[in-house]
């Protein structure tokens, strides 16, 4: 499959320090993909590279293979920040509007749609709005584009729980267009409701990037076994998390077949099962244990 965005062994050095190193990915038409790490980790670095707005240092960032900057990949990009700068003597439909002709996009009707899923008041100057609305500006203009690929960082901060559920509910509709969508986010739960894959970075280096399945897989599925006589110290990829009242919490990493087939020579009167949230994996891939 041709990738949307496609970075080869991007690395930038400011100076003496290294903000991204010998990152390489790919995001492909229809894929939603998060991209997590904690702050200063090299996620924005990582977006500004892409946009063409740094020159790396070494390797090379495309968009439907036309270098990240150039005004070919500029046309295909639509990019929100998390803290939306705008031209305060604007109204939000006017600096829409100044957005969508830059990018060279008209779409009246999708627009007009979007204003009214969103609840922005078009008619204020943007010094009145609130950060969350400024935001709504910023969402409804990229959404609107309907461009190839939607670059976004931290893109619902300051949003309410009900239009955070409309953004979410416009990056599936894009994925489902076939658009490419890279999601920079801390809130977890956004990553994990609307991407099946995942890139964390950590230092500027890229420390996993799998599908969120695949990671649960890594980091297994936990049960609470009740039973008499529970015994799996001979079962390939089980570890005991805790005692129970009346059996044991483990935790089962890969195949389940062992583990299931030493159930049924066991005394077990009752099973339950959870996998593990995106929280225990980030958490998991630096090292650290959820509270």
């Amino acid at each position: 499959m041709s990738a949307v965005l496609s970075l080869q062994s991007l690395t930038k050095n400011f100076d003496t320090t290294v903000a991204v190193r010998d990152v390489s990915l790919e995001v492909n038409a229809g894929q939603v993909v998060g991209f997590l790490g904690p702050n200063g980790a090299g996620k924005t670095t990582t977006l500004r590279l892409a946009l063409g707005l740094l020159r790396p240092t070494a390797g090379t960032a495309t968009v439907l293979g036309h270098p990240a900057g150039s005004d070919a990949a500029r046309a295909a990009t639509a990019y929100v920040p998390g803290d939306v700068t705008m031209w305060p003597q604007l109204t939000g439909e006017e600096t829409i509007n100044f957005l969508l002709t830059l990018h060279g996009t008209k779409n009246d009707t999708y627009r007009d749609e979007l204003i009214e899923r969103f609840e922005l008041n078009p008619r204020k100057r943007l010094r009145a709005y609130s950060k969350g609305n400024r935001q709504k500006v910023a969402l409804v203009a990229a959404f609107a584009t309907q461009a190839p690929l939607l670059l976004l960082d931290e893109p619902t901060s300051g949003l309410d729980p009900l239009m955070d559920l409309v953004f979410r509910q416009c990056v599936e509709e894009a994925a489902q267009r076939g658009q490419a969508v890279f999601l920079s986010s801390h809130i977890l739960s956004e990553v994990d409701q609307l991407c099946s894959d995942v890139a964390m970075i950590r230092g500027g280096r890229l420390v996993s990037v799998a599908k969120i399945s695949e990671l649960r897989d890594r980091i297994g599925t936990e049960f609470d076994v009740f039973g008499s006589s529970l015994s799996f110290a001979d079962v390939e990829g089980v570890t005991i998390v805790s005692s129970l009242s009346g059996g044991l919490r483990v935790k089962v990493a890969g195949d389940l077949t062992a583990f299931f087939a030493s159930l049924s020579r066991q005394g077990v009167t009752g099973l339950t099962s959870r996998e593990s949230s995106l929280e225990e994996i980030f958490l998991a891939h630096y090292g650290e244990t959820p509270a």
